[in-house]
């Protein structure tokens, strides 16, 4: 397929990850206010892109800063492949930053900070962290990850606050860390060739994939904190108990089967088609006022 600026600039985007970052933080909107429909379409909006373009951006200039290890590993990405320019890729990511960062401030001054403080880590991120460290960088894509729950909660607060009720759903983050772990135990060949400093390349599969099952067994012992500290009702409790017997077992196998790429990789699938379960369980607990109503 011939590429085009339209198609790079979609590859840029990565679209996917919008319902990872801007969708969760409003799950976590209406998993708090219990009422959805109690948030204007404005908010509605407000709330998913800000978090959207944020994401969007720190992807952007990731690619920029890294163009030449792309085109070794992933040529077809939009700056190898030719589909956008260098100044492309900058102007886009700089419209994305401001855009996100306008319509966080026009949410409330808690939302601005929190999206200002992700543009920061993710800046530092591309520029200097995924350069020195994999792993710090495995840990710092976690963080990141982590605050789509406050972000959530900050949002919708009035006063702008930050509580016991979002972070309580921060550990789950812990398992993106875990995830990146395995991907870089996937992708080690093109990241030797490279020279990324990445875990598995510095302590070798085995003790990377066990690495990576201690932050999927705490992301599923802690999942369920929300409903035992009393945030969140029962409904929320049957899919996350799921989610987290999956992700211990899930640990329990990439410690005690062989540690073969193979394995790494089933194991690594079923954490990443699990995780549609976090998403349902916030929906549950968004819809529980109509749920009990029913039952």
């Amino acid at each position: 397929m011939t590429p085009t600026p339209a198609r790079g600039l979609i590859a840029l985007l990565r679209l996917p990850y919008w319902l990872m970052t801007g969708g969760l933080s409003l799950l976590t909107a209406f998993a708090i206010t219990k009422n959805p429909l109690s948030l204007s379409v404005q908010t509605i909006l407000l709330i998913f892109f800000s978090m959207a373009f944020i994401t969007s951006a720190g992807f952007a200039i990731n690619d920029y800063f890294d163009r030449e290890s792309d085109a070794v590993i992933k040529p077809k990405r939009p700056i190898p492949s030719g589909a956008l320019t260098l100044k492309q890729v900058v102007a886009i990511s700089g419209l994305l930053f401001a855009l996100g960062l306008v319509m966080a401030f026009f949410i409330n001054w808690l939302s601005f900070i929190i999206i200002a403080a992700d543009s920061l880590l993710l800046l530092i991120y591309s520029t200097l962290v995924k350069r020195k460290s994999g792993f710090v960088a495995n840990v710092l894509v976690g963080i990141l990850t982590g605050t789509a729950f406050m972000y959530g909660q900050a949002t919708i607060s009035n006063p702008p606050t930050v509580n016991l009720i979002s972070l309580s759903l921060y550990p789950i983050a812990f398992g993106t860390i875990g995830g990146n772990v395995l991907r870089d135990i996937l992708s080690l060949d093109g990241d030797a060739k490279i020279g990324y400093p990445t875990l598995p390349q510095k302590i070798g599969i085995t003790n990377s994939a066990k690495t990576a099952a201690v932050f999927f067994t705490l992301t599923g012992l802690l999942a369920p904190l929300p409903y035992f500290l009393g945030n969140f009702g029962v409904y929320y409790l049957p899919l996350i108990l799921l989610w987290s017997v999956l992700l211990i077992y899930s640990s329990i196998r990439l410690v005690t089967s062989a540690s073969t790429v193979a394995n790494v990789r089933k194991y690594e699938r079923i954490v990443t088609m699990s995780m549609i379960l976090l998403p349902l369980a916030l929906i549950i607990q968004a819809l529980s006022p109509m749920i009990g109503g029913l039952v």
